[in-house]
């Protein structure tokens, strides 16, 4: 990925430059759907990013409260939390379920190293995994110039052989289209023992590009979600190497 990198690293800065393109969609249960094609951005490489990190009271350990405003607190156990190997680890993975207009199906993700390709079937690529939360995250471009070919993505984040522990990361799922604003998707609802997250879905509808929030957990990785989506894959356990870990 490093030639597409550099290609749209120009293109970050876009975005974040001040200008009328970093106001941002936000996808909320009451506004959950938005057509990139009346945006006039259904082409070029839809960038999509999941980045994470700990909420600001699990950093530098508990923090503390007046008494006065919260008498009960006292009485009660401190909870485990953080993001480091001696504490609560969590690795949250970017994956995408494809189904393309011909009828193939697969998936996009880092277990099992199906990084996908942008430029052929199935137009779908992740640059890579990120363990830690880094601030670039995890990346996933679509081919959107490929559109005519692409029939339904679904976007989902996952926790990979970890202590589940959304509810403790402020996860977002942002999507930058070739044109107009970014579209933005908070993974903000409490589900302390969910392992999974069917995030975003991308469909093809009559020829428009519809992006639709889903933020729906799942206790259960990959084939829960496909069984959710109708999508039909085989699934077996699958394990990162010690190099991917």
């Amino acid at each position: 990925m490093g030639l597409l990198d550099g290609l749209w690293r120009g293109r970050n800065d876009d975005f974040d430059s001040g200008n009328a393109a970093t106001n941002a969609i936000e996808l909320t249960k009451r506004h959950s759907q938005v057509s990139l094609t009346r945006q006039g951005a259904a082409t070029g490489h839809l960038r999509i990013n999941l980045s994470w990190q700990m909420r600001t009271s699990d950093i530098g350990g508990p923090q503390r409260e007046s008494l006065l405003r919260h008498p009960f607190k006292a009485l009660r156990p401190p909870e485990v939390v953080g993001h480091s190997q001696s504490m609560v680890n969590v690795d949250l993975d970017l994956g995408c379920l494809y189904e393309l207009q011909d009828g193939t199906k697969g998936v996009v993700q880092p277990l099992g190293g199906y990084l996908g390709d942008v430029n052929g079937p199935p137009y779908v690529k992740l640059s890579g995994d990120d363990r830690f939360g880094s601030a670039s995250g995890e990346t996933i471009y679509v081919n959107l110039d490929q559109r005519e070919n692409i029939k339904r993505l679904l976007l989902f984040a996952y926790i990979y052989d970890q202590t589940p522990a959304f509810d403790r990361t402020k996860a977002v799922v942002t999507l930058y289209p070739s044109n107009g604003p970014r579209i933005e998707i908070s993974l903000d609802e409490r589900q302390p023992q969910a392992r999974s997250c069917a995030v975003v879905l991308i469909e093809n509808v009559k020829n428009e590009i519809l992006v639709r929030r889903e933020v729906r957990f799942v206790y259960g990785f990959q084939a829960e979600l496909d069984r959710l989506y109708g999508w039909g894959l085989q699934w077996g356990r699958g394990f990162k190497t010690k190099a991917d870990r």
